[in-house]
């Protein structure tokens, strides 16, 4: 059954769109600014240059909103401006203090690449960095120049270092954070927030494809009858026994999901109506055959089930909840324990 996920490289999508965004702004900006002056020091061609990346810079700004994937922007960015900040360092009257932009390398490639793909990307530039500002600019050897060029290794190593542990962190809690955004506490399942955006994007995804989809709304019977008789904790088992048992039936396409108490949603992708009866139906009768073990005590459990195929009950997600939902208490007042899958009930 699939489990809620989502991919993320380097920072998260939103959070590293609004980061791209800044640092291609502030790049423009400060590219500008050189511009200028070098067309005050009589630079022309590299002016014209610098002022032409500023204003594709822009451009890119505004339009990074709606690209799909991010990643060639990433490296398109990364590239170029790695090699220009290896250069400035080998330029003609080049200053000494020229190489302390290196020190973005890593930095930069960290946060908008992640953890590997950033330590690969970083780790040849800083190498022909350091060869080329060495060769540029021999270290003196007497004490002095040792202890230069010391605290410019030593700094960009605890740089290099900081930011590959603070990306490693990183990545970790947020797929913690995701985890807890995607999941039910409880039972482990889909949560509620994550189980209506699957089903909105599944339900575009079978527009774009001419796909099936079904939606099945369950509830767990006489819950408050397990609570008060055997208590909470009784109560919470049930829950993850019934999830257990469903997990264990659905296909890896499938989605379950809690939707708040003791109901629950199944999202069955490019499946039909008398398919999903079959497998919905197996699923009912598999729970009232596996009452749950809770010390010595026997807990019987049962569910009842509302079904909704998309476009024939509805086009939208609100309007197959609403139909299985109706759907659900036409079985809970026919006597619970049964799949209903049309609104005509014999």
């Amino acid at each position: 059954m699939q489990q809620p996920h989502e991919s993320a490289t380097g920072l998260e999508d939103a959070d590293q769109r609004a980061l791209v965004r800044l640092i291609f702004s502030s790049t423009a900006l400060t590219l500008a600014c050189f511009s200028v002056l070098q067309f005050i020091a009589g630079n022309l061609v590299l002016s014209f240059l610098e002022m032409a990346t500023a204003i594709l810079l822009g451009w890119a700004c505004q339009r990074i909103r709606h690209v799909q994937v991010l990643t060639p922007w990433l490296y398109a960015y990364l590239l170029p401006t790695f090699s220009f900040l290896i250069y400035i360092i080998v330029m003609p009257d080049a200053s000494p203090t020229a190489f302390v932009w290196i020190y973005l390398i890593p930095v930069l490639s960290y946060l908008l690449l992640g953890k590997l793909r950033g330590f690969l990307l970083a780790m040849p530039y800083l190498a022909v960095a350091v060869i080329a500002y060495l060769l540029r600019f021999p270290p003196a050897a007497d004490a002095k120049g040792l202890i230069d060029l010391g605290n410019a290794m030593l700094c960009g190593l605890l740089i290099m270092a900081f930011v590959h542990i603070y990306e490693a962190r990183r990545a970790v809690a947020h797929a913690q954070l995701r985890r807890l955004a995607h999941s039910d506490a409880l039972t482990g399942v889909a949560s509620r927030d994550f189980f209506q955006r699957a089903l909105e994007r599944s339900i575009e995804e079978a527009k774009r494809g001419g796909l099936s989809l079904v939606l099945v709304v369950l509830d767990v019977d006489d819950f408050k009858q397990v609570n008060d008789r055997w208590g909470h904790d009784a109560g919470d088992q049930a829950l993850r026994h019934i999830c257990q048992r469903l997990q264990q039936r659905l296909r890896a396409t499938d989605l379950i999901g809690r939707l708040g108490g003791e109901e629950f949603g199944l999202l069955l992708r490019e499946t039909r109506r008398d398919a999903a009866a079959h497998l919905v139906e197996a699923l009912r009768l598999d729970l009232q055959q596996s009452p749950l073990h809770y010390g010595e005590q026997v807990i019987p459990l049962s569910a009842t089930f509302g079904l909704a195929e998309w476009q024939a009950d509805g086009h939208s997600g609100d309007e197959l909840y609403r139909r299985a939902d109706k759907r659900l208490y036409q079985g809970k007042a026919l006597g619970r324990n049964r799949l209903v899958i049309s609104d005509c009930v014999p």
